[in-house]
């Protein structure tokens, strides 16, 4: 039950060329409600108020030391570990409604997987360094590397944590490479039967199926 999701937007080059957006100076904060949490192999529901959900694979890191204006140097003791996450998000309703509805865009219940499980931090030395990739239906959607990441973990913290104390069991959603549904051609967005997996090196692979809302 983690008191906050945060998240990061266009934080791989890749992801923010294929949009067609500039690299940004500062990191693109946004958050996810956290009744939009499931695990490992539960169920994306499709909500029957949109039609344009997508899959954004991302490395998720789980604070385990509360902290305020933490120094980049030292952001890395705060972490507890880090989860393979899926930053579920529908499009209609994050870019195409009024003001642009990013919380509730993202927040749709069921619209966080995150898992397998937790790999302890000292486990992933250099999280700067990892695969990351998603698959629907067994087919690769985004490939990349935590290398391509703008704003690296560490500084996410200490930026994040200039504004707000960081507090055990905080989940940080760190931001999704290239290959999304929407700026495909076609686009790709899920539909109920699709399979999504996310998998990032040395931490395992997050499975969900998806679903029509009932």
């Amino acid at each position: 039950a983690p008191q906050k999701i945060i998240c990061v937007g266009l934080n791989y080059r890749a992801h923010a060329i294929e949009t067609g957006q500039s690299i940004p100076d500062e990191p693109l904060i946004f958050s996810k409600l956290s009744s939009s949490l499931i695990g490992h192999d539960a169920k994306i529901v499709l909500p029957s108020v949109s039609d344009q959900v997508d899959f954004e694979a991302e490395l998720v890191v789980v604070i385990g030391k509360r902290g305020r204006n933490i120094l980049a140097g030292q952001a890395l003791e705060h972490v507890a570990g880090y989860c393979c996450g899926n930053d579920v998000s529908a499009r209609d309703w994050q870019k195409g409604k009024p003001g642009r509805q990013w919380l509730l865009g993202k927040s749709f219940d069921t619209f966080a997987p995150l898992g397998p499980w937790m790999i302890p931090a000292d486990a992933v030395p250099d999280p700067g360094n990892l695969n990351i990739q998603s698959r629907v239906n067994g087919k690769t959607m985004q490939h990349s590397n935590t290398r391509d990441l703008i704003f690296p973990v560490e500084q996410l913290i200490c930026y994040i944590s200039s504004v707000c104390t960081l507090e055990v069991g905080d989940l940080l959603f760190t931001g999704t490479p290239s290959g999304v549904g929407v700026a495909r051609q076609p686009p790709r967005f899920l539909k109920p039967g699709d399979r999504v997996e996310v998998e990032i090196e040395q931490i395992g692979t997050l499975a969900n199926s998806v679903v029509a809302s009932e």
